[in-house]
């Protein structure tokens, strides 16, 4: 069994990608994020996941890196939940899509092992786009390998963010940090 995985940085592939190939997939990457800001994020958040990508022998895809995609698709949906929900679906649908194209039997996303994301909302958005496309959504709650993965990360020198990536993310951490 193929699947296509969605990659949003390389400390969230660490456990999903354990567990997947433990159940029998065969695993390919796909860095699909043109949600990341600024770019220079988006080149180290890429170059951590290449270093990574090295000791855990998986191939890749790198689509080209189009933030205007992501601009365009949530339009004045600048708040959350609104603004994730279209990103994910974004992110997803172009998953979805590759996979489909390419043969496999099923598509996935790194982003069912973060706490900060909506599982339910996630969920439903990778069902609705698995019967858009055509092909099966493969979803795991990964959540409980997040934090030992983000310390395997840490160990091995990779970098780990500290915002979801897109430019309102960076703000409401601002914020937040300002706040304390």
């Amino acid at each position: 069994m193929r699947i296509l995985l969605h990659i949003c940085c390389g400390p969230c592939l660490i456990y999903p990608l354990k567990q997947l190939r433990a159940k029998g997939f065969t695993v390919e990457g796909f860095f699909y994020n043109p949600n990341i800001h600024p770019p220079a994020e988006y080149s180290r958040r890429k170059e951590a996941l290449q270093y990574l990508i090295k000791t855990l022998d998986t191939p890749m895809s790198y689509p080209e890196y189009k933030p205007l995609d992501f601009f365009s698709a949530i339009k004045s949906n600048k708040n959350k939940p609104q603004r994730c929900s279209v990103c994910w679906y974004l992110r997803l649908k172009r998953t979805a899509k590759e996979a489909k194209d390419r043969g496999f039997n099923f598509f996935s996303s790194t982003l069912l092992v973060s706490p900060y994301q909506d599982q339910e909302i996630l969920k439903g958005i990778g069902r609705a786009v698995s019967e858009e496309e055509r092909i099966n959504f493969y979803y795991e709650d990964f959540r409980v390998g997040f934090r030992a993965a983000h310390a395997q990360a840490k160990a091995m020198g990779i970098y780990c963010q500290n915002y979801c990536g897109c430019i309102y993310s960076k703000q409401e951490r601002c914020k937040k940090l300002q706040r304390h």
